[in-house]
């Protein structure tokens, strides 16, 4: 570590909200399960009070839902959801990489790159999945940062944590790595050769084609 590099010290709450998070996006807990409080702060060593707070903030990134009479479920997977949430990315993203591309600077690009060795490798590794969602994150904020959008990237940003859930099903159930490594390699590729066109249509068609897989793996309640 650096010694600059500073020291972050998580609330009980950040620390229940990450472990919820990667138990609900990892399948550990199931679509529509229910998320006692009491059991859970057991479970976690902590009051019921992070919990709830923790439960709140999951609430706002769509990943728990309350309903009355019957608490907080972990949220239903949903081929309506994964049809607005995946044409939103679309529609948003695109816009963002086009803005940026012409400022793309090579520290961007050189970032980008090394992010997107560490999320090769680790592809290959199944006990690392919990890392793809977070460096694929990183892989496409290093294109779209520069476009200097920072609410949009921010709302991007929510909209891939409501994804992450989907897109581990579509890599894990429906083989989508070699395509998600081939097309990501092309994309930076575009990126650093300045060609706006081909790498807005190819991210188009990585996220669109992703959303038609995984509405195929949830209709079919392969989950």
């Amino acid at each position: 570590m650096s010694r600059t590099t500073p020291i972050v010290h998580k609330t009980r709450t950040q620390l229940v909200v990450e472990v919820l998070r990667e138990r609900i996006l990892s399948g550990d807990i199931a679509a529509g399960e229910p998320l006692r409080q009491s059991a859970l702060a057991e479970a976690l060593n902590v009051s019921r009070i992070p919990v709830r707070e923790a439960l709140l903030q999951l609430e706002a990134e769509g990943l728990v839902k309350f309903e009355p009479h019957k608490g907080a479920t972990a949220t239903v997977l949903s081929v309506e959801q994964v049809t607005e949430l995946f044409e939103l990315r679309a529609m948003i993203e695109t816009d963002l990489l086009a803005k940026a591309i012409p400022r793309l600077q090579d520290a961007d690009l050189e970032k980008a790159e090394r992010v997107l060795e560490q999320l090769e490798s680790a592809f290959k590794h199944e006990d690392a999945v919990a890392s793809w969602s977070e460096l694929n994150t990183q892989f496409h904020t290093c294109l779209y940062q520069a476009a200097n959008r920072p609410h949009t990237l921010e709302v991007v940003h929510g909209l891939n944590t409501n994804c992450d859930r989907y897109i581990r099903l579509q890599l894990l159930l429906a083989g989508g790595v070699p395509a998600a490594e081939h097309e990501h390699r092309a994309l930076l590729n575009h990126c650093k050769l300045r060609e706006t066109e081909k790498a807005t249509a190819l991210l188009r068609h990585h996220i669109l084609h992703a959303a038609m897989t995984i509405r195929d793996l949830v209709a079919k309640q392969v989950v």
